[in-house]
């Protein structure tokens, strides 16, 4: 009597080899339980991982794979016809109790991702499928060998935070599961993960850089060099929380850089990568330029939408890298970084595990959304706390912290006696309006075109469009009507000095090195006119202080938080007329601003994913991970990518598109050509043949509707 055939996993798409069943769960429990002892709980992901699978032991999978073992097809959408991950779901609550609910969102969660506990319409919760999977735990059980489906010995989940337990646990999972898929499919692909510079390397390699800064002179890089060794000293105290509060163009970058590489140095057994969060996607590949000509193009990996294919940062190494943050440096936005944290997608999820043992460094942390600040605190307490984290918030906006992470223990201040650097960094003589009083956009374009060399800040594209239209031909306009690749060259030739009168939106305001010696400014939040006088007279080199204007436009009305930052700051002066930029004043503000909300949480991702409260009667476990993803969004989803043909690389990619179909590269590079539409603009644009949809993506094919030489899209639309 014959034996009964090897369990099979998956099947080589030329249907010649197969990977065995038992193999790849006992080879995906040793990843995962390598990648969960980071915060030790290699255990729990060991036992997820070797579960996860289970369900294919049933005859009616095996059945399944082996009529196409000779088929030259991948696999994947056969499979979904056999629920395989019901199975260890069930069985991890059978053995394990409450604890293996855990790990039942986690194993039922590896394709799907994780699901909430209670389902609701058409959408099945884990509660509804471990209703339904006896049958096919019955069906597993019967062909799976007895010392794989062994419970092990586990605690409870922490208590303290069990939904950020669980991503993080199904993180390490479902990477282990992929690396271990993706070694079979393709073991040329998981080679190339490879290549990355060693973390030892990349401190002496700062000490090169910064070494060409020494002696150099003058009062702005004197302060700088203060706040460097602040840094660097400071980097030699344990992990925990941070704070690095120095004023704009007072080295602020390469200062919490310094910070995270010695403090990785001074603690290599804990610590061992730096992500690098920035607020903008504008400034992004400004930071990740200067980490890359600081530490070398093996070191930083830059993980954002807007990448080109064909640049060096789109090789393939970084392309998987991408995937799971597998680089010593990373530079990604605060909007990858906390949707990723919140997310229930698997292909989002996969990183998280390798934020554990990371300085994460959060610039410009004051600008983080209002509406998601209690979430966010809860889970930068947590990777502190339970993941080994260093957080460093980085502000130039004197006392931020304090008032906006209320929630988060006192973080230890990096910068040394912070009021006196924002003293010794002065070099802007503001004015404020007159209760009540505006001035009219005619006014602010003759005043500026008065001036050589003159920059205004607005709130608004449109209103970026007015002020610019009456200015004298030449000036710059700055604004998301433009695509990044237009920005970009328009920056450049800014940095090349001489005249320029330049109009821009906020975008301007973080991490965009400019100087001008008269900065205007549409009144806005206290914060944002701070930063905005961070590119007046930004070197300090003026004989006298640089001149900036704050004004009330006429008929400019702003809405929902705009409003409520501007209002907040009229309140603050009110107070401090004589000191708009002193501590006190941003203490007021910020009180102001986060006073004014009705919560920090409106749409409730707290009581989602039972934060902060004991929530009577409910469970632990009855936490909705999918429903608080979908509610977890940083920016405005109410616009639309339109792809405009820039120049000839947007071109060549829009005929490869036309050609191919979409993929991955392609999509990539067109993201540097994209400008945001509201729905119905977009609409519009369809409706009267000024765009075309080429498979997934809508491209602007007027070309007369694009102003390559100035404002970039031109629509007769409002904001």
């Amino acid at each position: 009597m014959s034996s009964p055939p090897q369990p099979i996993a998956h099947v080589a798409p030329a249907g010649d080899r197969i990977h065995p069943l038992d193999q790849h769960l006992r080879d995906a429990g040793v990843l995962a339980r390598r990648f969960a002892d980071r915060w030790n709980c290699g255990g729990f992901a060991a036992c997820a991982a070797l579960w996860h699978d289970l369900g294919k032991y049933s005859a009616d999978f095996q059945a399944m794979i082996r009529t196409v073992l000779d088929e030259d097809a991948h696999l994947e959408e056969a499979r979904r016809r056999v629920d395989h991950s019901s199975a260890g779901a069930l069985h991890a609550v059978k053995a394990l109790g409450d604890t293996g609910l855990a790990l039942a969102f986690v194993i039922a969660g590896h394709h799907a991702g994780l699901p909430d506990f209670q389902g609701e319409d058409s959408r099945k919760g884990l509660k509804d499928r471990l209703g339904d999977a006896d049958l096919l735990l019955g069906a597993a059980m019967a062909a799976a060998p007895a010392d794989l489906l062994a419970p092990p010995p586990l605690k409870r989940p922490p208590e303290r935070d069990p939904s950020l337990w669980i991503r993080m646990l199904a993180s390490a999972v479902f990477e282990a599961d992929f690396l271990d898929t993706e070694a079979f499919f393709d073991p040329g692909r998981s080679g190339a993960r490879s290549g990355w510079a060693d973390m030892g390397t990349l401190r002496p390699r700062l000490d090169q850089r910064l070494s060409r800064f020494a002696g150099a002179s003058g009062p702005v890089n004197q302060v700088r060099a203060t706040v460097l060794a602040a840094a660097r000293d400071a980097a030699k105290g344990q992990p925990g929380l941070y704070a690095l509060t120095v004023p704009t163009g007072g080295g602020k970058t390469l200062a919490s850089l310094a910070f995270a590489l010695d403090h990785v140095h001074h603690h290599p057994d804990r610590l061992r990568r730096v992500i690098y969060a920035v607020p903008f996607t504008s400034i992004i590949e400004q930071t990740a330029a200067v980490f890359r000509e600081t530490l070398g193009d093996d070191a930083v990996l830059e993980h954002h939408s807007a990448l080109d294919e064909g640049s060096r940062e789109e090789s393939n190494r970084n392309r998987l890298a991408a995937e799971t943050w597998d680089a010593p440096v990373v530079v990604t936005t605060t909007v990858q970084l906390f949707e990723s944290l919140f997310a229930s997608r698997t292909s989002r999820l996969r990183k998280l595990h390798n934020i554990a043992g990371s300085v994460v460094v959060l610039d410009e942390a004051q600008a983080l959304p209002p509406d998601l600040l209690l979430p966010i605190t809860a889970a930068l307490a947590e990777l502190v706390e339970g993941y080994g984290v260093t957080v460093v918030l980085c502000t130039a906006t004197q006392p931020a912290l304090g008032a906006v992470f209320k929630e988060l223990p006192r973080p230890i201040e990096i910068a040394p006696d912070p009021p006196a650097l924002f003293a010794a960094l002065d070099r802007v003589r503001v004015s404020f309006p007159q209760p009540g009083e505006r001035q009219s956009w005619e006014a602010i374009a003759a005043a500026m075109t008065a001036e050589d060399r003159a920059l205004a800040i607005v709130n608004s594209r449109a209103d970026c469009r007015t002020l610019h239209g009456l200015l004298p031909a030449g000036a710059i306009h700055l604004s998301t009507w433009q695509c990044a690749a237009h920005r970009a060259r328009l920056l450049a030739r800014l940095k090349e000095g001489g005249p320029a009168r330049v109009v821009s939106t906020s975008l301007v305001e973080a991490g965009v090195d400019i100087d001008f010696p008269a900065v205007w400014r549409a009144m806005a939040g206290l914060d944002a006119i701070a930063q905005a006088a961070g590119r007046c007279n930004r070197e300090g080199l003026l004989p006298d202080k640089g001149r900036m204007v704050v004004f009330r436009p006429e008929g400019g009305r702003l809405h929902g938080h705009l409003a409520q930052a501007a209002e907040a700051a009229e309140a603050a002066l009110r107070k401090h007329p004589e000191a708009p930029f002193h501590p006190e004043a941003f203490i007021t503000y910020f009180n102001e601003l986060y006073w004014s909300k009705r919560s920090l949480d409106p749409h409730g991702i707290g009581r989602m994913l039972g934060l902060g409260e004991k929530r009577p009667g409910r469970p632990w476990y009855d936490i909705a991970f999918r429903t608080a993803a979908d509610a977890f969004r940083m920016i405005d989803q109410r616009e639309e990518p339109l792809v405009v043909l820039f120049d000839q690389r947007a071109e060549a990619a829009v005929e490869e598109l036309r050609r191919d179909g979409p993929s991955r590269a392609t999509l990539r590079a067109l993201q540097r050509y994209t400008v945001p539409v509201r729905p119905k603009a977009l609409a519009q644009l369809r409706e009267t043949g000024a765009a075309e949809d080429i498979g997934t993506v809508t491209v602007l094919v007027r070309d007369e509707l694009y102003d390559r030489e100035g404002v970039g899209l031109m629509l007769a639309t409002g904001d």
